[in-house]
């Protein structure tokens, strides 16, 4: 502190001479200015330390930067991390109805929507235990529509979709795999196919995936049929990927440990199936062929 009042009345003292002759060479307001600044500056070097100020800002300078997310927040994670394979990759789990669509109720209150959602949690990490991506096309209880759906699985490359359901009817305790029913043949202006004959070309695919899944549902769940079955499905119809549904029996039980309990079985069936399946996947080249 002495040093900094020390320096103070030397810059005083200084000003002070310099008037003297800045009157009498004509150049007094010159010399005050500079004057001025020179002892602005002394003051400013006699500080003691930086400000706060300058010292978060060389912090900053010399900071590391931060990698920013890959996923914007607040966004849900609807990928799960995999490792990139060629080919099959991809499987769009599609949990049936939700929001305003309950699907199939039981006496004792049980809802489809709702236990669906239940086993696709369940079906989702046995098939990223087998190296595959999931994207489900609902983490709630939301109600997107068929295209929606379908539109989610066609935006996919290396894809299948798999649509879960509870039965209203059919022997409790089983568990039964659809496959579109056959669709003609047909392509509009440019070859294109139609939205609502999307599934066409992978009919053969589908029909491969559905066996392989149904037989490990028959060998865990007795009464189960052997292969798939075909049905008009609409969640199918749509979809420009090997597509299956499956469904278990049923609503009626009148516990539903009775359905929770199949839920790792299912879950495991699915799972390995597609794995079976996976050295058979091959995208059609033509709008009307199967591999």
């Amino acid at each position: 502190m002495a040093d900094r009042f020390g320096m103070l009345l030397d810059v005083e003292n200084i000003v002070r001479i310099s008037e003297r002759a800045g009157e009498r060479n004509g150049f007094r307001i010159g010399a005050l200015f500079f004057l001025l600044v020179l002892g602005a500056a002394a003051l400013s070097f006699s500080s003691a330390a930086p400000s706060q100020t300058v010292l978060a800002s060389l912090a900053a300078q010399s900071a590391v930067p931060q990698a920013l997310p890959t996923v914007p927040q607040g966004l849900p994670q609807t990928i799960s991390p995999a490792v990139p394979r060629a080919g099959l990759n991809v499987v769009v789990l599609d949990p049936a109805h939700g929001g305003t669509d309950p699907g199939a109720r039981g006496t004792g209150g049980i809802r489809e929507s709702e236990i669906v959602l239940d086993f696709a949690a369940q079906v989702r990490r046995a098939l990223e235990a087998q190296g595959f991506q999931v994207v489900q096309t609902r983490q709630g209880n939301e109600d997107p529509s068929f295209d929606d759906r379908s539109a989610i699985a066609n935006a996919q490359t290396g894809a299948v979709f798999v649509t879960l359901h509870i039965a209203s009817t059919g022997l409790p305790g089983t568990a039964r795999v659809y496959v579109n029913s056959d669709l003609p043949v047909t392509t509009g202006a440019g070859g294109l196919i139609p939205w609502d004959r999307a599934q066409t070309p992978f009919q053969g695919l589908s029909r491969k995936l559905g066996d392989s899944v149904q037989g490990l549902l028959a060998q865990r769940f007795k009464g189960s049929p052997n292969t798939a079955q075909t049905a008009a499905v609409r969640q199918l119809r749509t979809t420009a990927a090997p597509a299956i549904a499956v469904e278990i029996s049923s609503v009626v039980v009148e516990d539903r440990a009775d359905l929770d309990r199949m839920a790792p079985g299912v879950a495991d069936s699915i799972a390995t199936g597609l794995a079976a399946f996976r050295p058979s996947y091959v995208v059609p080249t033509t709008a009307g062929g199967t591999p």
